[in-house]
């Protein structure tokens, strides 16, 4: 399977991505100065192109080009703002029917917000999903990658899947915050418990440890919490689980935390059935849970021009 990248920016680059590591020969067209993002999150890019083929093609001067790679390509992602990909050109009535062409939008293609500029923290904020820890941020782009890239991949993969059946490709549209708004609305009618998922209850919660690193205890069933209790030699604590004064409740478990550094807590609960974890750094997060296998190669800007120039006959670069 051949996937065109036409996006700029993180939700284009994860979602090929994904394709890229289900099997997917992913071409990444990059303006002549590169994806915007190779200069300002060069970590950020490098880790997200690992893999892709990189062709430089100016839209403007050179449509033509970008026309043919997305002719032979089975899905086409493009991040422009609605109306921009026609007017270069390369919209979704310019390729082939049997494309699937998904363009990863941050408000949709038609409505009032449709032409809305905005980036990840716009979107979230507008779909509802930032009411609960304002003026607190989000430390993951949730409507990038979770509502954009993910969701375009989904919607990409059932469509190839409907195309073997019906030869015909799909037009998509995935507005990053309908989607993200999507992760939240099935709390429209009011949560189990007030402030349940940020900080309303003691047993839901992260807990400063002696070396000033932090835990997260999730034991919301009460047998999880009531091993908890035992094993902090507190077992009093377990029947207030669910109590009025969780701030108490809070205080008492905070300073038990603090007791103890985070390595000795890990060490007791290892085996233990009770909804306990580390907040570990990134960096202990990969060590654990380990790299993407065999990690493909980087490659340069634009390694891959003359290559497909010459395969789609357009000879050299243009003028």
């Amino acid at each position: 399977m051949l996937a065109v990248d036409l996006t700029r920016y993180l939700p284009g680059a994860f979602a090929s991505r994904e394709l890229l590591l289900l099997g997917a020969r992913v071409v990444r067209v990059e303006a002549p100065g590169g994806d915007p993002m190779r200069r300002t999150a060069p970590g950020w890019d490098e880790a997200l192109r690992r893999g892709k083929e990189s062709v430089v093609c100016d839209l403007k001067r050179d449509v033509a080009f970008a026309r043919a790679l997305c002719a032979r390509a089975d899905v086409v992602l493009e991040g422009f703002r609605p109306g921009v990909a026609d007017r270069l050109g390369i919209g979704p009535g310019d390729v082939p029917p049997r494309v699937v062409y998904c363009s990863v939008t941050g408000f949709g293609a038609t409505g009032r917000h449709a032409g809305r500029v905005g980036h990840d923290l716009n979107y979230m904020g507008w779909a509802g999903a930032l009411a609960d820890t304002a003026p607190g941020m989000p430390p993951v782009q949730v409507a990038d990658l979770a509502a954009g890239a993910l969701r375009a991949v989904v919607q990409v993969l059932a469509a190839l899947l409907q195309r073997e059946r019906t030869g015909k490709g799909a037009r998509l549209v995935v507005s990053m915050t309908h989607g993200s708004h999507d992760l939240v609305a099935h709390r429209l009618d009011g949560d189990p418990l007030p402030r349940l998922l940020t900080g309303g209850l003691a047993c839901y919660a992260t807990y400063e440890t002696a070396d000033g690193r932090f835990l997260t205890l999730a034991a919301l069933e009460t047998a999880f919490f009531d091993r908890a209790c035992t094993l902090l030699e507190r077992p009093d604590l377990a029947a207030r689980q669910y109590g009025s004064d969780q701030d108490a409740l809070r205080r008492e478990l905070a300073a038990l935390f603090r007791s103890r550094t985070l390595g000795d807590w890990l060490d007791l609960f290892e085996q233990e059935e009770v909804c306990v974890g580390p907040v570990a750094t990134l960096a202990e997060a990969h060590d654990d849970l380990g790299p993407w296998p065999d990690p493909p190669r980087d490659v340069a800007l634009g390694a891959h021009t003359e290559a497909w120039r010459a395969e789609l006959g357009l000879g050299g670069r243009p003028a």
